[in-house]
């Protein structure tokens, strides 16, 4: 017998569903690859290793591209500018356009933007090419959780929607890897080129993915889009799988009787073939009522800005801001960006060899952590992480200050598994959860474009302020106090503006009749 958390878990998935999961997911794979890529060869790209920027006689490229620690700093920070207008565009695209043609985009991003990193010989090239994979990381963080919360099964949606902070580590774990070993010569152009095949292979499995059936049917004012989005989701969930519940939370309301039964009589392909692919019309006669009901059901998509000018939705976007910022400001990408540079001699192992062991560590914990935000609630997991992670900062400051280099280790390791807790996965799950359908891609492009802002705040000066601070106070380590600071402040955040979501049917429940306005 299956323990019930892991039948309620594995309720209504299908290989069909596993396969849709793997291939949308690699898009926020390839944004940890990126965000990562550069740590590990750093020194390396930046001729700081001691290698001189000789031209090899094959091919002419330069075995690294000089570049200063504040170039290099603007080098590693333009991917998340990037990601910053991938993320405000992807929202109102993918609602017009759809997820589907959306994911596609971003697969061509990322190989046009891998190209260019690979052939890169000039600081300016190296730069494009990051902006162009940030475009994609930006719009695939948008979509991805967005697509997966529409396709998977209502009761393990939480559960599901943490695959895309699982596949952002896996993502760093992967080039972390790469780069230990390929970290020399010219070989760190290897490490860029495999988002190449990354972005290819996504590409060719995105033929084999359908369009979200709640985006087609919240899109369309045909008539048959019901039955439309019906197809599409049986194909997901299997043949004979009761769809009843999660069609009725399309509309807001359960289907009339009469489209319940139209749904088990006989229905006919447009081009006259038999039923089993394509879109149906409804035989008997007299459909429309139905169609129309659900039709009117229907609230009129919210767009970017018209979030902001709507005083009902402005708790959920101060609340998801807050929260994408939180998630970067306690400094998690400190470690994820300049890890190997900045913790060299400072713990007693080989900073690459622990950069690896830090990835593969929040990459574990982010997936035994997955069921949590079902368990114990999201604002639970969130005040969870923010409080361990804050501890875990001011500890690692304290033993990178007086030199406790045991007490340095484990924190770093506590710092990024608390992270894993709820600051990870959480945000991409709540983004989608405290508006209604017609405001969802709106609420996401602004609360990805808070996170990308955030983390470009950090990509950009981190390196700048640590060094100000060290040169200030003496020795290495003091930044990780101020993170500490803003862990504290995030955590009060967290406690009075952050509602609880899980358990909630909509939006309406979490935030309550007074709150929120129809």
């Amino acid at each position: 017998m299956l323990p019930s958390a892991l039948l309620r878990v594995t309720e209504g998935v299908t290989p069909y569903f596993c396969f849709l999961l793997f291939v949308v997911t690699l898009g926020p794979l390839q944004f940890g690859f990126h965000l990562a890529e550069l740590n590990a060869p750093q020194d390396i790209i930046t001729c700081h290793s001691g290698q001189a920027p000789n031209f090899l006689n094959s091919d002419d490229w330069p075995l690294c591209i000089p570049m200063s620690e504040a170039q290099f700093a603007t080098v590693s920070s333009v991917f998340t500018v990037g990601g910053l207008v991938g993320a405000l565009v992807a929202g109102p695209y993918c609602s017009r356009y759809g997820r589907l043609l959306a994911m596609e985009m971003t697969a061509l991003l990322f190989i046009a933007g891998s190209i260019a990193e690979t052939f890169a010989m000039t600081i300016s090239i190296l730069a494009i090419g990051r902006i162009l994979n940030g475009l994609g990381a930006g719009a695939a963080t948008v979509i991805v959780p967005l697509y997966i919360s529409e396709v998977a099964p209502a009761q393990s949606r939480g559960f599901f929607g943490t695959f895309t902070q699982i596949t952002v580590n896996i993502g760093i774990l992967f080039t972390q890897t790469l780069g230990y070993f390929l970290s020399r010569g010219s070989d760190w152009r290897y490490i860029l080129s495999t988002g190449m095949w990354l972005g290819a292979v996504q590409c060719i499995g995105l033929f084999f993915v359908p369009e979200s059936p709640v985006w087609i049917f919240a899109s369309s004012k045909s008539p048959i889009a019901f039955q439309k989005a019906h197809r599409t989701l049986e194909r997901i969930r299997g043949k004979g799988a009761n769809l009843a519940a999660e069609e009725a939370q399309w509309s807001g309301a359960a289907r009339s009787a009469e489209e319940q039964s139209l749904l088990g009589q006989g229905a006919t392909r447009l081009d006259g073939c038999d039923d089993s692919e394509g879109v149906v019309a409804i035989a008997p006669p007299s459909p429309r009522p139905a169609a129309a009901a659900l039709q009117g059901a229907k609230k009129p998509t919210v767009g970017f800005f018209g979030l902001v000018t709507d005083p009902s939705y402005r708790p959920a976007l101060i609340a998801v801001i807050g929260i994408m910022f939180a998630q970067q400001v306690c400094g998690i990408n400190s470690v994820i960006m300049y890890s190997v540079s900045l913790l060299n001699g400072m713990l007693p192992l080989n900073s690459a060899v622990l950069t690896i062991i830090i990835s593969a560590a929040n990459l574990i914990t982010t997936m035994l952590s997955a069921p949590l935000p079902d368990r114990l609630g999201r604002k639970t997991c969130l005040l969870l992480s923010v409080v361990g992670q804050g501890i875990s900062s001011f500890l690692l400051a304290f033993s990178i200050v007086y030199s406790v280099k045991i007490l340095s280790a484990i924190s770093v390791l506590t710092f990024v598994a608390f992270f894993a807790v709820g600051l990870g996965p959480v945000p991409f799950i709540l983004a989608s959860e405290l508006v209604g359908q017609e405001a969802v891609g709106a609420t996401q492009s602004w609360a990805l474009g808070a996170n990308y802002v955030a983390t470009f705040l950090v990509a950009q000066f981190f390196p700048l302020i640590n060094s100000a601070l060290n040169a200030k106070l003496g020795g290495a380590g003091w930044v990780y106090f101020l993170f500490a600071f803003f862990a504290v402040l995030s955590a009060t955040f967290f406690w009075f503006y952050v509602p609880e979501t899980n358990g909630k049917k909509n939006a309406d429940e979490v935030w309550g009749k007074t709150t929120r306005v129809d």
